[in-house]
């Protein structure tokens, strides 16, 4: 079976720069996919190339069964692209920009305006300039207008820069949301990792120019994380280097860390120590998004 995306031995360069090489990706229809590495990694390169902005110059890639080198176009009235400049009009109200897009996009059904405004919390605001909406409104309402036309896919150039906190978990919650009603893919760029770890299905690291890893957490963690390092609030104080064979030392008040050959000793760990002290609270520290991604850069 075909995947939504399938990309193989994708080169791009411009002039004596490399941007991309040897790219191979693959996204299945529904899925968020998280395209994280540092800037000027190729991220934004290879989602243009992706939505038929610009061509390859070696490799296959197929959209839906399209190619974008040849089918830009269709590709593009079948995707929504949110970047950093939102590229809203600044002297219109929130609506009117959602209504001069509808008319560009062809959207006839004009409750689907009333929907969006809804769904990203921005109707009691629709009617103010967009130039006096914070950035995050303005976030909200560049995914309200990526959305106008119901598209199959969805490309998000680092849609959280700018954001406070609030705003971060705010956007990233009507993107879960909205996938998990229409099942419309994703493709995310970042380079902050943390904050996507929770709302991807899969992650796809980029490294100079190419894919050195792709994967669910899952599958990342069992091939990168053999030694597991876990904290535990206790008030356990080690005598010695080591408890139950494991190593350990006492990193702060009532915090200790252990180091575990694999998840699966953690028990056999919280036996043993709950035989003589409490167990407040256990974290592993070396299995996040973060960690892992410093794995594979071989960091």
């Amino acid at each position: 079976m075909t995947s939504f995306i399938n990309v193989e031995g994708l080169y791009k360069s411009f002039g004596e720069q490399n941007v991309l090489k040897n790219v191979n990706f693959k996204v299945e229809k529904g899925e968020i996919v998280g395209l994280l590495g540092p800037n000027g990694s190729g991220k934004t390169t290879f989602i243009r190339i992706l939505n038929g902005v610009i061509k390859p110059e070696k490799g296959t890639i197929l959209l839906n069964g399209m190619d974008p080198a040849t089918e830009g176009d269709t590709i593009r009235k079948i995707s929504g692209i949110v970047t950093e400049s939102a590229g809203l009009y600044h002297q219109m109200s929130g609506k009117e920009n959602l209504e001069l897009f509808a008319d560009l996009y062809g959207v006839k059904d004009k409750k689907r305006l009333t929907e969006l405004l809804d769904l990203f919390d921005l109707t009691e605001h629709q009617d103010k300039p967009v130039g006096k909406y914070s950035t995050g409104m303005k976030k909200r309402l560049a995914l309200a207008k990526a959305l106008l036309h119901k598209p199959d896919i969805l490309f998000l150039d680092e849609p959280t820069n700018g954001l406070d906190p609030d705003g971060i978990q705010m956007v990233l919650s009507y993107l879960k949301k909205y996938n998990q009603e229409t099942g419309t893919t994703m493709i995310i760029c970042s380079h902050v990792l943390h904050q996507l770890e929770t709302i991807c299905d899969t992650f796809a690291f980029i490294e100079n120019g190419t894919i050195a890893e792709q994967g669910t957490l899952t599958e990342l963690e069992e091939k990168y994380v053999q030694n597991v390092v876990v904290k535990v609030n206790t008030t356990f104080k080690p005598q010695d280097n080591h408890f139950s064979g494991f190593p350990c030392k006492l990193e702060e008040e009532s915090m200790v860390v252990f180091e575990l050959p694999s998840k699966k000793d953690i028990p056999s760990l919280l036996n043993n120590l709950l035989k003589t002290d409490p167990v407040y609270s256990v974290t592993i520290m070396n299995n996040d998004l973060q960690s892992i991604y410093f794995k594979v850069r071989g960091m």
